[in-house]
């Protein structure tokens, strides 16, 4: 897409709005009352919105390099804060993705300058399943499942956080796992058993 192009395709897009709603801008500048906090990865390929069918205003998104919720990024941590205590989003949606760069390259033994902190908690996804992942001889059948437990360990990672497990116990706010197959452009829930996980380190990270 030529730069060129953008504001001539905007002046397209508000066209097309206005003849679908006369009214929906000014509903836009009203505010936002999201349902849903969505963390993805930056791939230029996947975006959430399109991807869940969802309009202006439904969900509130977060995006970085293989879908990350890494606790000491002030930047993700500052979107789940406000989506869940100021937003009170009920769901909150990991969405990893099949064909993923970030893990691809935290699977591979390079040195990728600034990106090797961030890939590295990636490497230590793989380093907890090492024995899983091992035993999976197809590379690519590895590397999608790399892939699944990167979004079950971002899911944990959220649920670790104090904004979090109050918003469970006040109003039962949801986790949830996903990945998006960009072969077929269908999502996949992991159907990820938080429970079964959580009950043996639980106890270490439950914040009153």
């Amino acid at each position: 897409m030529d730069i060129k192009n953008i504001f001539k395709n905007n002046k397209e897009w508000v066209k097309a709005k206005l003849n679908e709603d006369e009214k929906f801008f000014e509903k836009l500048g009203a505010g936002q009352n999201p349902n849903y906090l969505y963390i993805g990865c930056s791939d230029s390929r996947v975006t959430a919105e399109e991807v869940m069918g969802a309009g202006p205003g439904e969900v509130f998104v977060h995006r970085n390099i293989a879908n990350m919720v890494i606790s000491i990024d002030l930047n993700v941590m500052s979107v789940l804060n406000y989506a869940v205590e100021h937003l009170k989003v009920d769901h909150i949606i990991v969405c990893g993705h099949y064909g993923c760069g970030g893990v691809k390259a935290a699977m591979e033994s390079q040195d990728l300058g600034i990106l090797n902190p961030w890939l590295r908690n990636i490497r230590d996804v793989y380093r907890t399943h090492k024995t899983e992942l091992n035993n999976i001889k197809d590379e690519d059948k590895r590397y999608e499942r790399l892939v699944e437990l990167n979004v079950q360990e971002q899911c944990i990672n959220a649920i670790k956080t104090a904004a979090v497990q109050k918003a469970n116990r006040e109003r039962g706010l949801k986790v949830y796992g996903w990945v998006f197959d960009v072969h077929s452009g269908e999502l996949k829930d992991l159907n990820i058993d938080f429970d079964k996980i959580l009950s043996e380190i639980m106890e270490i990270y439950h914040l009153d």
